[in-house]
């Protein structure tokens, strides 16, 4: 809390090249902090923090509303085209020490295609991933983000057929992760009004976290 009247949340994206997590970061502060576009390489290779400005109209606490702000870090894929898994850990883990480690981390958002099957092997090195940075209690503090909803769409699938035909690797991901996941249309996105839906989605998984922080200290190995 900066303060009384207004609420800071921390939010890391995390997930495979060409997922659209860049682009997630942006639609989340609403703003072009990170760079973004179709590359046959990773594009992100360093980690960079978002802000946005002072939100209205998203949140009340106790009868009051409060202005919310919202802080992501954008971080290098994994796998990455051209960093090793300790070069992406450690250069994460860092970064997510510096910039959250006195206030905390409210969500990690692993950002997945909704237009690609999830298969196994992927499911398991992002799982495996996500425990190496966060720890024991990564559940707790992890939501899926399904990026390029827009195409599942347009492909016929509404949000609950969607979920009907998903393979058994994503069901069991979203029911660890206690079905906190969110389908982002990339087209719709960057507008106001689904920003917003989304920002209390993920302020409700907070909410339901008990509004706790996972705090991250950083250890050289």
């Amino acid at each position: 809390m900066a303060d009384s009247n207004e609420m800071t949340i921390n939010l890391v994206v995390l997930g495979r090249t060409q997922t659209g997590k860049s682009a997630a970061g942006n639609s989340l502060l609403g703003s072009s902090d990170f760079e973004s576009h179709r590359s046959p390489s990773s594009v992100t290779t360093c980690c960079s923090l978002g802000h946005s400005s002072r939100i209205s109209g998203i949140i009340r606490r106790n009868g009051c509303e409060l202005a919310l702000r919202v802080r992501v870090l954008d971080t290098p894929s994994y796998p990455h085209s051209g960093l090793s898994k300790g070069q992406v850990r450690d250069t994460v883990s860092s970064a997510l020490a510096h910039h959250f480690g006195e206030e905390g981390l409210h969500l990690a958002l692993l950002v997945l295609r909704a237009d690609l099957p999830l298969c196994p092997d992927e499911s398991d090195h992002a799982i495996e991933f996500i425990q190496e940075l966060l720890g024991p209690t990564w559940k707790d503090f992890t939501a899926v983000l399904l990026t390029h909803a827009d195409k599942a769409e347009e492909a016929g699938f509404s949000e609950e057929a969607y979920l009907h035909r998903a393979s058994s690797t994503l069901l069991s991901l979203l029911s660890s992760v206690q079905h906190k996941y969110i389908f982002l249309d990339n087209q719709k996105s960057i507008i106001k009004e689904e920003r917003a839906i989304v920002l209390r989605k993920l302020l409700n998984f907070i909410r339901q976290n008990n509004y706790q922080v996972l705090l991250l200290k950083h250890s050289k190995e």
